[in-house]
């Protein structure tokens, strides 16, 4: 206890033992009890040592008796190791789900049909191996006329990828003027709670919104396209290099998709067409 701070005095009061014989004892020579205890404590830390470092009380205790042939008991062990600081390799921490920097409410509730351009936008990204390794990609996709507006390639996930995915579809659709409520859903990525594409969104004047954790129909409408984009380029060969792939991607989403694939779901017309006839319709 006084090794601890405690004031002597104090100590030997809650102990009910005199002063006098503190002191003395402390010009005896080291009890039995000590002297174990400091050999036991060295061979603790040779066995700690020798193990790497890996072992606790347990396995430390085991060495000793299994090993070593030293009877001690697996409390007295314990003791001397925290006395030296020593301790085994616990195992590995449990996963916890990152959570995005902002949690956006689901404004949407899996309704995807809207009668204007630039009232929801749906974004996701997807993944493709290459040889030198794998490509990402981010869309942002118009549901009014299944328009690809903006989109990002990069060779990691990182929130600059669906920053600089949006940053296209709010220079495409809207320049220097703030969108007006447009809506923009996504899942709960960490990317897109991150304070990066959060903040660009809502200077933006858009609506951050975020479906439930781990529930694609929340998000169907981008799951549907990065399906077809599976089926019609990404898994039809074996790609060299990123840029081969990146190429390839720039030309499917921008050329074919974009002006030239021909939608069910707008009656047979491609996105740009339909959004021209709805212009000459509306003036």
């Amino acid at each position: 206890m006084a090794a601890e701070k405690l004031p002597v005095q104090v100590a030997c009061r809650v102990l009910a033992v005199s002063e006098s014989g503190y002191y003395a004892r402390l010009s005896r020579a080291p009890s039995e009890r000590a002297v174990r205890h400091a050999w036991l404590t060295d061979l603790i830390r040779q066995v700690h040592t020798d193990s790497r470092g890996i072992y606790g009380g347990r396995r430390v205790h085991a060495e000793l008796t299994l090993g070593h042939g030293v009877a001690v008991g697996h409390c007295q062990v314990e003791l001397l190791m925290q006395r030296a600081g020593l301790h085994g390799v616990t195992g590995r921490p449990k996963w916890k789900r990152i959570k995005p920097d902002n949690i956006s409410t689901d404004s949407v509730n899996r309704d995807f049909a809207r009668a204007l351009p630039n009232q929801l936008w749906v974004t996701d990204i997807t993944e493709h191996p290459t040889r030198e390794g794998k490509v990402y990609c981010c869309v942002v996709l118009d549901t009014y006329s299944r328009r690809v507006v903006g989109w990002a390639i990069d060779a990691s996930p990182n929130a600059a990828l669906v920053t600089n995915a949006l940053g296209m579809a709010i220079d495409t659709r809207h320049g220097n003027t703030r969108a007006a409520g447009t809506v923009i859903h996504s899942d709960q990525g960490t990317q897109f709670g991150s304070w990066a594409f959060t903040d660009r969104a809502k200077n933006s004047g858009l609506v951050p919104s975020m479906g439930s954790v781990g529930d694609c129909y929340d998000n169907a409408m981008i799951e549907s396209f990065w399906s077809r984009v599976q089926v019609e380029l990404l898994d039809r060969k074996k790609w060299k290099t990123r840029i081969e792939l990146a190429n390839a991607m720039f030309d499917y989403l921008e050329i074919w998709h974009n002006r030239q694939r021909r939608h069910s779901a707008l009656g047979m017309l491609t996105p740009i067409e339909f959004e021209r006839t709805h212009i000459i319709t509306v003036a």
